[in-house]
């Protein structure tokens, strides 16, 4: 009784371990499925939002997005890199500060130079006007910046995001197809792999039912000893010995013999009888 009760324990014990893996590999599944479907949108947004809109002011939560297209501020920004500018007003803007603006109200052109002189209530106008210089330019830039054509500072920058862009730009029929396949292409790796386990588990299962049970072959060794015994004892010990054996006992003995014992048996009892 003791081993059978640790036996079910540790197979209660085991089973809740597996509901564990499940519970615990379930949860990680769905995750990673809202993981590449949020991927997914959100490649698709971008490329319809730089595919539709050519404008520089685009704006996300409060930051626009410029691709660097000359060398003046290497190496802080490389050429082809995306930069990040949050929109700031001129009082938030300090010496030091990276910022991009407008340079001239007549045109659509953007530069991002460093601050490097910051005028407060310049000629008595109260604009503040901003002095700036690229990191690879060797003098200042000859015109002063007013606080109205500030666009922010920038907080950030992606290394080569910037050409990125420009193919999504020019070739976004390419990017949409892409972009709706990924969830397709995880949904069919998930599939391959889940198969393959269930497949596993389904061998595994074949196997433990061809293993021999270790308490079945020992029932039958003892059975075989009997059976052995009481082929070498006389047919007058026999009997004594099934006379003094309880019911139940002898009941059990009979289930363990083989048929063909048993029909020995019964002859032998016939010929007693007779």
């Amino acid at each position: 009784m003791i081993c059978i009760s640790k036996t079910q324990e540790a197979e209660k014990l085991e089973e809740s371990g597996k509901r564990k893996v499940t519970g615990v590999a379930r949860v990680f599944d769905i995750l990673f499925t809202i993981f590449v479907y949020l991927l997914a949108a959100a490649i698709l947004v971008g490329a319809v939002l730089f595919s539709f809109s050519a404008s520089p002011d685009k704006s996300i939560l409060g930051y626009r997005y410029y691709t660097v297209l000359t060398g003046s501020m290497e190496p802080t920004y490389k050429v082809g890199d995306m930069i990040f500018v949050q929109l700031k007003g001129a009082e938030e803007i300090n010496i030091g500060d990276v910022i991009t603006f407008n340079p001239s109200q007549d045109s659509d052109a953007y530069l991002t130079h460093r601050v490097t002189e910051k005028i407060e209530n310049y000629q008595d106008t109260g604009v503040t006007c901003f002095r700036t210089r690229g990191d690879n330019n060797n003098t200042e830039d000859s015109f002063l910046i007013d606080g109205s054509r500030v666009i922010g500072k920038v907080n950030f920058s992606v290394p080569a995001l910037g050409y990125i862009v420009r193919f999504v730009q020019l070739r976004w029929y390419i990017v949409v197809p892409i972009a709706v396949m990924i969830p397709v292409f995880f949904y069919l790796l998930k599939r391959y792999f889940m198969l393959g386990k269930e497949e596993d588990d389904d061998e595994d299962e074949d196997g433990d039912d061809d293993a021999p049970d270790p308490d079945k072959k020992e029932k039958q060794g003892e059975a075989d000893e009997k059976a052995e015994d009481d082929k070498s004892k006389p047919d007058g010990e026999k009997a004594e010995d099934d006379k003094s054996k309880p019911d139940s006992e002898k009941a059990e003995d009979e289930k363990s013999k083989p048929d063909g014992e048993k029909a020995e048996d019964d002859k032998s009892k016939t010929k007693d009888k007779g």
